[in-house]
């Protein structure tokens, strides 16, 4: 019986790390557009902005502050994929920025990196999903509007509005910078998530 859990788990984990895959091949599209950082990254830069932190260190920061908020408040939200999203997520986009980057970025046009941003939004929203229906675990910026939709019992797709818009209004008042991108990645990620999370159930569970 241990051994079919511990079997179930690491498929668990597997189906994770290909939807953090997913994800980030979406950020990274959204990043190489250079129309705007992700809201969380806005909260992250207007953190660096008053520390004497660069911004990778305010992020873990941010990221093992919001893990230590959870843990008094919704503990059994964090799992062993929690920390594989908070260590992998990096290297992923490092990768997938390297594969892209000479094919998208600022001087490409800007009909092709409006749509980088748009495609990034779905395939980021689609990965994300799967990662949280993987139920091995979510990384902890995602995790914030994924425990506020379950104790509020209302629909994920309306928190992670709430939660990203939160995260832009207070990082732009700390001095952080936004773009459209971020405004456009606001709006779309947590109505497109909301669309796949069924699609996403299904997947999981054909694969276990």
């Amino acid at each position: 019986m241990k051994e079919k859990n511990l079997s179930n788990y690491i498929k668990r984990l597997l189906i994770l790390v290909v939807g953090l895959t997913i994800a980030h091949l979406g950020v990274t599209l959204f990043l190489l557009s250079n129309l705007g950082s992700d809201p969380f990254n806005v909260l992250i830069q207007g953190i660096a902005h008053l520390l004497p932190l660069s911004h990778g260190t305010c992020h873990q920061i941010i990221c093992f502050l919001i893990l230590g908020i959870l843990l008094f408040t919704a503990r059994s939200y964090i799992k062993a994929g929690t920390f594989v999203c908070m260590f992998l997520g990096g290297p992923i986009i490092d990768f997938f920025t390297f594969l892209l980057k000479d094919f998208i970025n600022a001087d490409s046009s800007m009909v092709l990196r409006f749509v980088s941003l748009i495609l990034g939004c779905f395939i980021l929203a689609f990965g994300m999903t799967i990662v949280i229906k993987s139920d091995a675990g979510t990384g902890p910026n995602d995790l914030v509007g994924v425990v506020i939709s379950d104790k509020l019992h209302k629909p994920f797709g309306i928190c992670r509005v709430i939660v990203d818009f939160s995260f832009v209004i207070i990082g732009v008042l700390l001095g952080g910078i936004f773009g459209v991108g971020t405004i456009v990645c606001a709006f779309l990620i947590g109505p497109i998530a909301d669309r796949f999370l069924p699609v996403s159930e299904k997947i999981v569970r054909r694969l276990l």
